[in-house]
């Protein structure tokens, strides 16, 4: 059973950087898909940046490519996201979420795709 535990959120100023963390704490298998979610305030659900376990390949939303990195420790059963040169606009609570099933590019940003999520991580951005 996939359990998933957010952490690393918090406040900063524009320009500023932050890292999130997202632990699987019931899974041992290293492949599947694993990533991030954000939703602001009086927006829908997008999808950030998600990584396949096993090879290591990765999409990005294109409003954070450039400035989000995202990457894993299959050692800790952890994947990180590094979000740099963050914006107001990032204001979000992240999610992380993961899924067994491939994802392609026409794919990976739908939640619908994606059965197991964390309880989210708080990001605020100020100007």
């Amino acid at each position: 059973q996939v359990q998933l535990v957010e952490s690393g959120g918090g406040s900063v100023q524009a320009g500023g950087s932050l890292r999130l963390s997202c632990v699987d704490s019931g899974y041992r298998y290293s492949n599947y898909y694993m990533g991030w979610f954000r939703q602001g305030p009086g927006k829908e659900r997008e999808g950030v940046a998600v990584i396949y376990t096993g090879l290591g390949s990765t999409y990005y939303a294109d409003s954070v490519k450039g400035r989000y990195t995202i990457s894993k420790d299959n050692a800790k059963n952890t994947v990180y996201l590094q979000m740099n040169s963050l914006k107001p606009e990032d204001t979000a609570m992240y999610y992380c979420a993961a899924d067994f099933g491939p994802k392609y590019g026409s794919t990976w940003y739908l939640g619908s795709e994606y059965n197991y999520w964390g309880q989210g991580t708080q990001v605020t951005v100020s100007s």
